[in-house]
């Protein structure tokens, strides 16, 4: 078993997270403490200012040097971490195209630490025909797996639904015998999630989120809005899918002529909509929806999706785990797997035409 430090800046652009988990890549021993460094308004803003960039653009060096030195600065606090797992800050992503860009030197993080570091995780799920994304579903199947061993979950097909700036869905088979095994997951980018509310914020309060969800409660959502959203393309691809955070670039323009509140509703009822279709695709419904990511705190968000998801959804806590961390935590286990050479995703999850095991490693240089 290692003990692994996984790290992870996800689209909401908020700010870092670092959790320890114990584990030999597949299964689960322990987790350990965690820890969260906020982006300030400034350091926000300079990542907003590079998001659609790729390696080369105007804002690119200043968004991946704020990123090493974030990440470094909340790593020195776990010196026990034998291996660090580093995603680095997304700025663009269209695998059908020009591929996927996380912004960061995972070589220039080791350096630092004294101490390796996994990086570049989703490069070469593209390079091989996968849309390298969503990554956590392999590690959710690992969750299950930890849960059900502990009699919280039972022997039965469950899904986690994080919701981060973007939605992303994993459906899994904890009998399965592996996560890369036939039938095991099945993931996909579910639509926008937090990002587009979070955006409505800061243009219109200069506010950061709908803090709890407490201005969309007071709203009413636009329901053409909503049904207009769903007929975009996405929602037709067949599964898996990925997204890019600016992947509905219209929908800002649906709710201007709204009121704050119900604009705020309409957003988030969306989200909602947008994980409704997903689990409609499903050939197979889950039992149950298990939510993580900063989503899970907007009660406007967690009373849509009852209201518009056939299957019952609660927070993952309710089995055990940190819905603040499952992200963190996920890159700390997915990097002992490319550690083992183990795949970190695969044919249900990105679409890659068979398993794949991404990531570099890097190593401190000797002294």
């Amino acid at each position: 078993m290692i003990q692994a430090l996984g790290m992870m800046s996800g689209t909401s652009l908020d700010g870092v997270d670092a959790a320890m988990i114990e584990t030999d890549g597949t299964r689960i021993a322990g987790f350990g403490r965690s820890a969260y460094r906020a982006y300030s308004g400034n350091e926000s803003g300079l990542l907003h200012a590079a998001l659609g960039q790729w390696p080369g653009g105007p804002d690119v060096a200043d968004a991946a040097a704020l990123s090493v030195a974030a990440h470094a600065a909340l790593a020195e606090g776990f010196p026990d971490a034998e291996l660090v797992g580093y995603h680095g800050q997304t700025l663009a992503h269209d695998p059908g195209a020009r591929g996927t860009h996380q912004a960061g030197d995972g070589a220039a993080l080791a350096a630092q630490l004294g101490r390796p570091v996994v990086w570049d995780f989703r490069s070469e799920d593209v390079r091989q025909g996968g849309e390298g994304a969503p990554l956590a579903p392999f590690f959710h199947w690992a969750c299950a797996e930890w849960a059900m061993g502990r009699g919280l979950l039972p022997r039965a097909p469950v899904a986690f639904l994080n919701l981060g700036g973007v939605g992303n869905l994993t459906w899994v088979d904890p009998a399965a015998g592996a996560p890369e095994a036939p039938g095991a997951c099945i993931a996909f980018d579910t639509g926008p999630a937090n990002a587009p509310v979070n955006d409505l914020m800061c243009a219109r309060r200069g506010l950061a989120r709908d803090e709890g969800g407490r201005l969309a409660l007071q709203g009413r959502p636009d329901e053409g809005v909503v049904a207009r959203f769903l007929e975009h393309p996405h929602f037709a691809r067949p599964l898996p899918k990925s997204l890019d955070r600016d992947a509905f670039p219209t929908l800002a323009a649906e709710v201007a002529g709204l009121s704050d509140a119900d604009a705020a509703a309409t957003l988030t009822h969306a989200a909602a909509a947008a994980v409704a279709a997903g689990v409609a695709a499903l050939e197979r419904a889950p039992g149950l929806v298990l939510v993580c990511g900063g989503g899970r705190h907007n009660a406007a968000m967690m009373a849509a999706l009852a209201a518009r998801l056939p299957v019952r959804v609660a927070p993952v806590e309710e089995v055990g785990l940190d819905g603040d961390m499952l992200e963190a935590q996920a890159f700390g286990w997915l990097a002992v797997r490319v550690l083992r050479g183990l795949p970190t995703s695969g044919p249900g999850t990105t679409g890659a035409p068979g398993p794949v095991c991404g990531g570099r490693i890097s190593h401190p240089p000797r002294r």
